[in-house]
């Protein structure tokens, strides 16, 4: 019997174990991952970004814990010697009809409390970055970047030391509720714990159907495509340039990431993958396809959003095409100035009824909590979502039951 379980190393499974031991160190606290090392899904697959927060819904959870994430990422970074560079970034709008969602943006940005954000013309977005074409800008100073592999090694280091036990190599395979306690089986045995959280990721929702059988929430897997400029081309690229976002999606569109490594990454697309992990195009899972068709909020999205989705794929299959999304920003850009560099896999939540989630998403039990929405900004925000899990997690060391959901 231990105190609390938690299931999943990645960044924010990391980061709420942490929080956990750092307020209340008492705790005995394990986390188990199915993996050899932490970090090795969505974590490690993003391009590093240190996200401002301009993009969300203000009072939103993506909001509050971007903010507050930010800064807490930027002082563990200090405390632990890990780089990062506070580099800026420009959204730009490439055609007019773009112009009323980038004012919003901007209105976004500073009801989220952002300081120094400011409207660009074309001239002014030239001497930031003077290879983009667009019609108009938005200057963003707080964005950066930082490796959050690099981070989670950190954040499971502090854990460690603070007494906490990781356990590797070490797959959740069922939950069992019990009165004041669940019993938790794995590929190497049985546990039992007070709590048990689930930040399993692209596997969730799959741990929190053991727990929740009427569970409104599918993880649907879209896998995210990078290409990196070679070195004679990196020029074109100053730090960070994206486009104006489609308000109808979760996704921020393709666009230019300069990596804390001095990269300059190219991407992603937003593609309806065929396996949870599914990181190749030529993967495919028939129970994770399955269960994404069969799901009938998918269905919805996909009935009405067909024609970007169809968009996405082609970009996927076509390096022409994915070159022309990308001259949208920067002309000069050409098929030859690209070499593949990987993808990653987002958990994306949809809705039973048809919405893909935009917020994150925590869902309360007696015994549980199930982080089922945790998509970008998950890693700037991890060490703020965790705190609010632990704190959710210590209630229950007062006796305190919450039995409810928490989302947009």
């Amino acid at each position: 019997m231990v105190d609390i379980i938690i299931s999943g190393g990645g960044i924010v499974g990391l980061a709420t174990a942490y929080q956990i031991k750092t307020l209340n160190p008492d705790l005995r606290v394990v986390l188990m991952e199915k993996e050899t090392e932490e970090a090795k899904h969505q974590t490690g697959h993003n391009s590093g970004v240190i996200h401002s927060g301009i993009y969300y819904r203000p009072g939103s959870l993506k909001a509050q814990n971007c903010i507050d994430g930010y800064n807490s990422l930027i002082e563990f970074a200090n405390q632990h010697a890990i780089p990062y560079e506070i580099c800026g970034k420009v959204i730009v709008a490439t055609k007019t009809e773009e112009l009323s969602s980038m004012d919003n943006l901007y209105d976004r940005g500073l009801a989220n409390g952002l300081d120094g954000i400011k409207k660009l013309s074309i001239n002014e977005i030239k001497e930031i970055e003077p290879h983009v074409r667009g019609v108009a800008g938005i200057y963003v100073p707080q964005t950066g970047i930082i490796d959050y592999k690099l981070v989670s090694k950190k954040l499971m280091e502090a854990f460690i030391s603070l007494g906490g036990e990781v356990q590797f190599a070490n797959k959740v395979l069922d939950l069992k509720s019990e009165n004041s306690y669940c019993r938790v089986l794995s590929n190497r045995g049985e546990y039992q714990c007070k709590l048990f959280i689930n930040c399993s990721g692209l596997y969730s929702d799959r741990l929190a159907r053991k727990t929740h059988k009427r569970l409104d929430t599918r993880i649907i897997p879209f896998r995210g495509e990078y290409f990196k400029l070679k070195d004679e081309s990196k020029h074109l690229v100053k730090n960070l340039i994206y486009p104006v976002p489609d308000p109808n999606f979760p996704f921020l569109g393709v666009h230019f990431t300069r990596m804390i490594d001095g990269k300059i990454e190219a991407g992603p697309n937003a593609v309806f993958a065929f396996k949870r992990e599914g990181y190749k195009k030529t993967d495919l899972d028939m129970r994770d396809l399955f269960e994404s068709l069969a799901w009938p909020g998918f269905r919805k999205v996909m009935l009405k959003y067909w024609k970007t989705g169809m968009g996405e794929m082609y970009r996927s299959i076509s390096k022409r095409a994915f070159t022309k999304a990308l001259q949208q920003l920067i002309p000069e850009i050409e098929e030859k100035d690209l070499v593949p560099a990987g993808a990653g896999v987002r958990a994306q939540a949809c809705s039973r009824f048809g919405g893909l989630l935009d917020d994150f998403v925590i869902e309360e039990q007696r015994n549980f909590i199930h982080v089922l929405n945790a998509p970008s900004p998950a890693a700037t925000s991890s060490l703020s979502i965790g705190k609010t899990i632990a704190e959710k997690a210590l209630l229950r060391f007062k006796n305190v039951k919450p039995n409810k959901t928490v989302h947009s």
